[in-house]
């Protein structure tokens, strides 16, 4: 099956989250939603641009800004607070549709 890669993008993240996580947690990077989301908007620009759900009811999403490039990997967590798990540099959709690994070229 071919996937688009914004999709595969996500299947990476969410392998990794669950441990960024409760890094995060520790980290004491977590806030209420609504205040992390403006200061994603606000600060930096960036907008949701995907997003999946855990077994256990984590919400992953990931922010990026077309502009300037950066990008946000978020958790929110069943109790409501929203935590930062990763952030970088040089987001871009590419738009390509890439075959599963094992699947061919």
């Amino acid at each position: 099956m071919i996937r688009p890669l914004p999709a595969l993008s996500l299947a990476l993240a969410a392998t990794a989250f669950a441990a960024a996580a409760a890094q995060a947690q520790a980290d004491r990077s977590c806030a209420a939603r609504e205040n992390v989301l403006a200061r994603l908007a606000q600060l930096y620009g960036e907008s949701r641009r995907a997003f999946g759900i855990s077994d256990d009811n984590r919400m992953m999403e990931l922010f990026a800004s077309e502009s300037t490039g950066s990008w946000t990997l978020i958790v929110t967590l069943p109790d409501g607070r929203t935590c930062l798990v990763l952030a970088g540099e040089a987001f871009e959709e590419t738009g390509r549709i890439v075959a599963p690994v094992g699947e061919g070229a």
